[in-house]
């Protein structure tokens, strides 16, 4: 149980490619050493214990954010399409160093959202969405839906992880973004 609390998610495995066990795995993850540097790796399908896997290469697909893993003991398609849906982990001490002023992204689930202009509150990153740039998905105070924030630094110039708050200045109505669906509701 205690190395269960000692794992990061980096990737989760979305499909099988080929016919020989490569899986397709959507990074969660800036670094893609994690995911083309063989070594020891964990697999987890929700909250069932993790396994320890070993993988043996990767790659990343030509113009895409996908990686193309392979992983010892999963030798055939069969094998690999049993994995889609599981989680990619790593130990969680395991981190790349960074340069000063950056930090590893799954940091900022938990933190608080506040604008920088006036200091309120406007809700709590509960996800980090990996598109073509990342959108930090947050959870805003009394609104039944979230709100996808870009995670650049004109929107979010602030980062404060040891205080726990993001500190944002949103461009003209990508906050009532969040509000207007409540609205139309009512």
């Amino acid at each position: 149980m205690a190395e269960e609390q000692e794992l990061l998610a980096v990737g989760k495995i979305v499909a099988a490619q080929g016919l020989r066990g490569e899986l397709r795995v959507n990074p969660l993850s800036d670094f893609p050493e994690r995911f083309t540097k063989p070594g020891l790796r964990w697999i987890q399908l929700r909250q069932n214990p993790p396994q320890k896997v070993n993988l043996l290469s990767g790659r990343q697909l030509p113009g895409k954010e996908l990686f193309v893993i392979r992983l010892e003991g999963i030798n055939d398609r069969n094998s690999a399409e049993a994995c889609v849906g599981q989680s990619l982990l790593v130990r969680s001490d395991d981190r790349p160093k960074l340069a000063q002023g950056e930090f590893h992204l799954l940091d900022l689930i938990g933190l608080e959202v506040r604008l920088l202009e006036s200091g309120a509150v406007v809700g709590t990153v509960q996800d980090l969405i990996h598109a073509g740039n990342d959108l930090l998905e947050v959870a805003l105070e009394g609104q039944p839906q979230p709100l996808w924030i870009p995670f650049v630094e004109q929107i979010v110039p602030r980062v404060e992880l040891r205080e726990g708050w993001i500190g944002i200045t949103p461009p003209p109505g990508l906050l009532e973004l969040g509000s207007a669906d409540t609205n139309e509701r009512e």
